[in-house]
């Protein structure tokens, strides 16, 4: 026995092994086809993340759109397929770079012909994936220029005040209804999310200068209506309250002389009734009662004219006193 485990008799020469190439070229097909499958499964599927979509075409036609997931598409060119980024908001910059410089774009006349300098911040979207590849060649390039030449034109209509003050807002808004109006039109795949006025400024210091006292004495005026505004909060309701009381006692005085009106015809019913069963006697206690008020403290001797042979103008005053201290 030899040190490679083959026997060998006297007289016999050991056997060589020949090799298999039958089996080695089955080996090697095997695996090429498995290659095959492999790189032709590599192009039969593809996947879209969830903030994509996929547009795929059939002989150079679009066919289908497809969202996030793994898809099957058809191999060697048949179908191809072209990702979008549809729900990521991205941004145009004008009027100033990465660097946060002022660039050439950035100067505008205003409607009252002062230069401004306005840099804007925009915000958009790919809404539709078909259109955005296929409706143009470029349509971020149209889409910054129709912003441009929406935002002159609305500078161009507005004062140097409102832009540099507290009109922004209001421009804002009006770029962004014209944009979006066009952008329907054109139906380029792309929808304005935001515009936003990042800078807006003079061109020169001394007027820089002049709009912050401008903006400084806004500030201070509003201010101060906010402080009367707070005065006046602060006294209305204590005016109020004194207001009220004064109408209370008011209607309290108006009730007293109506319940007195009513108690005074109350009396004079009364009086006219007795009048109306005895006038003669009415008519003297009522001169007695007048006298007495017109007259107080006054003595009233009354002549029956039953002592004629009294004389009136003895002194009746004093006899009556004397009378009395007895």
């Amino acid at each position: 026995m030899e040190e490679n485990g083959t026997y060998s008799w006297p007289g016999n020469s050991p056997k060589k092994k020949r090799p298999n190439f039958k089996r080695a070229g089955r080996t090697v097909l095997v695996v090429l086809l498995v290659l095959v499958v492999v790189s032709l499964a590599g192009t039969c599927f593809y996947t879209v993340d969830d903030k994509q979509q996929a547009v795929v075409t059939t002989f150079g036609k679009v066919t289908d759109v497809t969202d996030a997931g793994v898809h099957f598409k058809l191999p060697f060119g048949i179908q191809s397929v072209r990702k979008v980024d549809v729900n990521v908001y991205q941004k145009i910059e004008l009027g100033y770079d990465d660097q946060n410089n002022s660039t050439s774009d950035s100067s505008m006349i205003s409607g009252d012909y002062n230069i401004v300098n306005v840099d804007f911040f925009v915000e958009y979207k790919i809404s539709d994936p078909v259109q955005y590849l296929y409706s143009s060649n470029n349509p971020e390039l149209i889409l910054r220029n129709l912003i441009q030449s929406q935002v002159r034109n609305v500078i161009g209509s507005s004062s140097v005040d409102s832009v540099l003050t507290d009109g922004k807002e209001n421009i804002q808004m009006q770029v962004k209804a014209l944009v979006s109006d066009i952008l329907e039109d054109y139906d380029i795949g792309l929808s304005l999310v935001d515009v936003k006025i990042q800078d807006a400024e003079p061109p020169t210091n001394e007027v820089i200068e002049a709009f912050k006292a401008v903006e400084t004495a806004k500030q201070q005026a509003e201010t101060v209506i906010n402080d009367a505004k707070a005065y006046q909060n602060a006294k209305i309701p204590s005016a109020q309250a004194q207001a009220d009381k004064l109408i209370q006692n008011a209607q309290y005085l108006r009730q007293k002389r109506i319940n007195q009106a009513l108690e005074q015809v109350a009396m004079f019913e009364a009086m006219y009734a007795e009048y109306a069963q005895n006038p003669a006697i009415t008519k003297s206690r009522m001169y007695y009662e007048t006298i007495s008020q017109v007259l107080p403290g006054v003595k009233l001797y009354i002549n029956t004219g039953s002592g004629a042979d009294v004389q009136m103008l003895l002194p009746l005053e004093s006899m009556v006193d004397g009378g009395n201290a007895q």
